[in-house]
């Protein structure tokens, strides 16, 4: 029983440490970031599961998934009543967090390297960088749009990959579905609950 309570509360102190201690500058916050979730990821001592579990913790506490969600919905959450926004909501943050899991897999043997950053105004700064992956693959460019309202808790709120906005992408893709589907929400909660089954 002690045993299981040792390492019941190492397991908590693992996982939940890291996210006390990003910088609140939105250049070192990335940098941090990013090369601690890589080199979770890149730990061959922990579990798949454990790695999930470690990367959904670190965006909870640092990405705005709830207004990438509402941007991503475009115009219908002006007019969605609260209950479909609630459950969308719900949708999308488990659509998120998986969806990111996958992405970022694909990246845990690569080198992360900050190139500059641009403070666009005092609630936004675009942090630059660039992954190289180890075994010789193509450089990848990404842009991190950073949310600086609250300087002293930067928020994540979109990646422009190689010049192409995740958020707008996905905004897209949704719109696509809506506009098939006389705009109905729950046809687009129920196509997010499909890929989470998947």
């Amino acid at each position: 029983m002690r045993k299981t309570v040792v390492y019941l509360i190492t397991l908590f102190l693992f996982f939940q440490s890291p996210l006390l201690s990003y910088s609140s500058n939105p250049k070192d916050f990335i940098n941090e970031l990013v090369n601690d979730a890589l080199s979770k990821l890149a730990d061959k001592s922990i579990s798949k599961d454990e790695k999930a579990s470690f990367i959904e913790k670190i965006a909870l506490d640092n990405v705005d998934i709830n207004a990438l969600g509402l941007y991503t919905l475009g115009e219908l959450r002006k007019s969605s009543n609260e209950e479909d926004i609630s459950n969308y909501k719900k949708t999308f943050q488990q659509y998120f967090l998986k969806s990111l899991t996958s992405r970022l897999s694909d990246y845990s043997s690569s080198k992360f390297e900050i190139i500059s950053e641009d403070k666009k105004s005092t609630n936004y700064t675009i942090v630059n960088s660039k992954v190289t992956p180890e075994d010789g693959g193509v450089e990848i460019k990404i842009d991190w749009r950073i949310y600086t309202k609250n300087p002293d808790k930067p928020l994540i709120r979109d990646l422009i990959v190689e010049g192409l906005s995740l958020a707008r992408t996905q905004k897209e893709e949704f719109a696509s579905i809506l506009n098939a589907n006389n705009n109905d929400i729950k046809v687009l909660i129920k196509k997010l609950e499909e890929f989470l089954i998947n």
